[in-house]
């Protein structure tokens, strides 16, 4: 019950990658050196098939093992792509593209991902194939439907799919997961409202829509309290209010953006029609209009039970069984893992990162110390599935 000596050797190296990977960061689907690093570390290990270009950027690697001669395959996924941040700090390898950073750790992700791939080209201890999946555009553009939505599931024959996330807080060398939804789903919402502008100093004159939206915003949490199940968690949080340029105009338009998250899907496309009927009524009261477009949807992420359980036993075989948490309480975050685990069954897993700042925060940074962790929970996962 301890991370895998060989792997303990190159912790360093595969620190320095994360670093890298770190020092260039790229948003979304744009992730081509990122890519291109992952692609060249792949084939120096001896992996059996690289292939780029899966879902537009992403990478997969395919590693056969020694041990018989089956053709299951399980799929290992992490993510490459940052956020547009601006890094706080003077660490050594931080960002240097201004306004980019990995503040969710994909950086480690993807590092800890090679770092299993490299062990398991050298040991092949598993009977069948690993396919290492590297993903982008994870934080915006839905990197994971890509990549399903173009063969991957079926061209490499990935039977079961599995995910790894760092969680801060959580203590290094630690994992959690649960059964069934662990994130929520996610979707943007976009409010248009529509007015008539006008001198400030003659509102009765103007369709105000400063004054819709305000309402619009109070009537969407009256929605959280009094038009779900209070046992299912509902999140809407309207993030942003644009309107208006000058202290004595009254502007015609305004404009809402935010999110809404639940752990149901039944719940989400309710709230989906509320949130649209209410800002049409509310703007139409006032004589104005309200158009409400959704974007971006990341369905909830739910784990198999059986796969669960597996990941669960790999964790603890790295951790031991009192360092895993097998029923962790549901997060709110969101992640297109879940359309993974729509194609595939499979199941996602935490580790701890230990105390830092909280992910998509400036001060955030992947702590390096759990990369022998997390690279031997691959290892393990890899040889117990395939054994």
């Amino acid at each position: 019950m301890t991370v895998i000596n060989r792997i303990a050797e190159f912790h360093d190296e595969i620190a320095g990658w994360r670093q890298d990977i770190h020092a260039h960061p790229e948003l979304s689907f744009d992730v081509k050196r990122t890519a291109g690093f992952v692609a060249d570390k792949l084939t120096s290990f001896g992996v059996d098939e690289v292939v780029t270009g899966i879902g537009r950027t992403g990478v997969v690697g395919i590693i056969r093992g020694h041990k018989g001669d089956s053709k299951r395959c399980i799929g290992l996924r992490a993510d490459m792509d940052a956020l547009p941040i601006h890094e706080s700090g003077d660490r050594p390898y931080a960002s240097k593209v201004e306004g980019k950073m990995h503040a969710c750790g994909h950086d480690g992700h993807t590092a800890m991902l090679l770092g299993a791939a490299k062990y398991l080209v050298e040991t092949r201890n598993f009977n069948g194939q690993v396919a290492v999946i590297f993903q982008p555009a994870e934080e915006a553009g839905g990197g994971g439907r890509e990549m399903v939505e173009d063969g991957m599931m079926d061209r490499f024959g990935i039977e079961e799919v599995y995910g790894l996330h760092n969680m801060p807080g959580l203590p290094v060398g630690e994992f959690a997961t649960n059964v069934g939804p662990l994130l929520a789903s996610a979707d943007d919402i976009s409010i248009s409202i529509t007015g008539y502008g006008g001198h400030a100093a003659r509102p009765h004159e103007c369709i105000d829509p400063i004054v819709i939206g305000s309402e619009t915003v109070q009537a969407l949490q009256m929605l959280v309290s009094r038009s779900r199940d209070p046992m299912k968690p509902v999140v809407i949080s309207i993030t942003q209010f644009h309107a208006g340029d000058a202290f004595n105009v009254i502007p015609s338009t305004a404009e809402l953006r935010g999110t809404l998250r639940t752990m149901d899907n039944d719940v989400r496309d309710h709230l989906m029609k509320r949130i649209s009927a209410t800002a049409s009524e509310i703007a139409t009261r006032y004589g104005g209009s309200a158009e409400v477009v959704f974007g971006q949807p990341y369905p909830v992420t739910s784990n198999h039970p059986e796969q669960t359980v597996r990941a669960g036993d790999a964790a603890s075989l790295v951790a031991g069984e009192e360092r895993v948490t097998r029923n962790i309480t549901p997060k709110m975050g969101a992640e297109d893992f879940s359309y993974m685990l729509m194609a595939r069954p499979g199941a996602f897993m935490l580790i701890g990162n230990g105390k830092s700042a909280g992910l998509h925060h400036p001060e955030y940074d992947f702590n390096d110390d759990i990369i022998p962790h997390g690279c031997s929970y691959w290892v393990r996962l890899a040889e117990t599935t395939l054994a």
